[in-house]
């Protein structure tokens, strides 16, 4: 069995693993990064997108919303090229307390959230489709962000300085000589193949999946309460700016303009099972007519897919039937060398992605303890790849570029605008023959026609580049198909039912993918 030999192993490659690994390669240690998947396709790439401001928790978990406005203005300075400055509204609807809204303005002035009131004739102005009975508004700096770019610019760094990056490798053992947790065995999911990693520390950044880890180095007490909750993607973006109902959080209160859609969120479900994915038509239908508060006719716009996440909320003294709204957002760091006894072993979970960068400040600071070595963080003011020159990304960015090529380069996504020589520089760099992976990267059949004109193109430049069989290549486009479908068949219903009709006659009655030799 082979083995590797590291400084510092992380386990999660979300937000949180892959900001450790970036903060302790750029601390000069060697590092190992593993997930049982791809990068970012657990909790960190199942979210709406909103870089959060703070405001949403000004008033319920003030230390949420003050680590949320020190990150936020920390992100668009590391991460801008991740990052689009949209704005956030928080609005009083019909439907909301007024007294709120009292409580809310003073809760951001306590917490450092900036926070202007302003008249809502200059909200309506801005945002024509908000509804007109709106009757306070707040502006606060809310913006959203790209999380597989973000996660992968924060792998490539740490790549470029010596760490070792590992997806699709799961965690199937932790290694414990007493009490010292000294590495863990792996097993590549697509090999099957077991890998040995020894390290001085391993850092826990499974999120929703912690506890689960935790129990195989022998740590009890790590208990994780995921929280199961469901957003849907619209088909173009009915807002430009990060609208919130000015609220305590619930169910369907946030509508966030990303790329080329918009997402309405989210649910909040209490679930025993971190893997449960399960969308029921009943949430689907109230987070549409919830969108209505915010935009009238919302109902009447296409809704593209559903999907869901599930938030990994730490509490450890609360039974594990407790209402995960409850249960703050902050985050938990547990350094078992203090906790439990147990050297060479770090949990780092609970947060939101917009703390991610301080969440593994601390984590590494942790483990520099444990190592007794004091290394200064940098993260806060050393630039992930791509960010360099510290400008946020804007909407129309793709679309300049294509048209300086406008004969030269083929166009391959129309909907997110993915040129040829993109797709294939990417398909290079990944080594992967998953279209799912290709898709994270580049946003390749996210948009209105959900894949239906760019995969099979893309599926036959996979084919050509990296040498596939008919049959492998034919497999690869039923997954991505199959996995596409889970997210529409909930909303399958006006013109989003059409648009899949008219996607399985291209794919079944053309191309007959249903009895492709695979």
């Amino acid at each position: 069995m082979a083995t590797l030999t590291t400084d510092v192993l992380v386990i999660g490659g979300g937000a949180t693993g892959a900001g450790v690994a970036w903060d302790a390669a750029l601390r000069g240690l060697d590092v190992v990064l593993v997930d049982r998947g791809d990068l970012a396709e657990g909790t960190s790439g199942r979210f709406h997108g909103l870089l959060h401001s703070g405001g949403r928790y000004a008033v319920k978990d003030p230390r949420a919303a003050e680590e949320c406005i020190a990150e936020n203005r920390i992100l668009r300075r590391v991460a801008a090229d991740c990052i689009e400055d949209t704005g956030g509204f928080f609005v009083t609807t019909p439907w909301d307390d007024p007294a709120y809204a009292d409580r809310f303005a003073p809760g951001c002035a306590a917490t450092g959230v900036d926070c202007e009131e302003i008249d809502p004739a200059v909200a309506l102005k801005e945002e024509p489709r908000l509804n007109p009975e709106v009757s306070r508004v707040f502006r606060v700096p809310d913006a959203n962000i790209d999380v597989w770019k973000t996660v992968w610019a924060l792998a490539r760094g740490a790549q470029q300085r010596g760490a070792r990056v590992l997806p699709y490798h799961a965690a199937v053992a932790i290694h414990r000589d007493g009490d010292r947790v000294s590495g863990a065995r792996l097993r590549g999911s697509r090999s099957g193949e077991e890998l040995d990693v020894e390290a001085r520390v391993t850092v826990n950044a499974a999120g929703a999946w912690a506890g689960q880890l935790a129990d195989l180095a022998g740590i009890e007490g790590v208990r994780v309460l995921p929280g199961r909750g469901i957003m849907i993607a619209m088909n173009h973006r009915l807002v430009n700016t990060c609208v919130n109902r000015c609220q305590m959080p619930t169910d369907g209160d946030i509508i966030v303009p990303i790329r080329t859609v918009c997402v309405i969120g989210t649910t909040d479900v209490h679930t025993d099972d971190p893997d449960d994915h399960t969308v029921f038509q009943a949430e689907v239908d109230a987070m549409l007519d919830d969108g209505e508060k915010l935009v009238p006719g919302f109902r009447r716009a296409r809704a593209l897919r559903v999907w869901t996440g599930v938030r990994p909320l730490f509490e450890d003294t609360k039974a594990a039937d407790t209402d995960t709204r409850d249960v703050t957002r902050a985050h938990a760091l547990l350094d078992h060398a203090e906790r439990d006894g147990v050297q060479g072993f770090v949990t780092i979970t609970g947060g939101k992605l917009t703390t991610f960068r301080l969440m593994a400040e601390e984590t590494v600071d942790a483990l520099c303890r444990q190592l007794g070595e004091q290394r200064a963080c940098t993260t806060s003011t050393e630039p992930v790849p791509g960010s360099e020159e510290h400008v946020t990304y804007h909407l129309g960015e793709r679309l300049e570029r294509k048209e300086q090529h406008l004969s030269d380069h083929q166009l391959i996504c129309e909907c997110e605008m993915v040129p040829r020589w993109k797709l294939e520089e990417t398909m290079r760099r990944r080594a992967s023959t998953n279209l799912d992976d290709i898709r994270r990267l580049l946003r390749l059949g996210m948009g209105p026609c959900q894949g239906g004109f760019c995969i099979y193109r893309a599926t036959g430049i996979l084919h050509g580049l990296d040498g596939l069989t008919g049959q492998q290549a034919d497999e690869t486009l039923r997954r991505f198909l199959q996995e596409r479908w889970k997210g529409v068949w909930p909303v399958l219903y006006g013109d989003q039912l059409r648009q899949a009709r008219l996607d399985d006659w291209i794919f079944q009655g053309v191309l007959g993918v249903e009895h492709l030799p695979a």
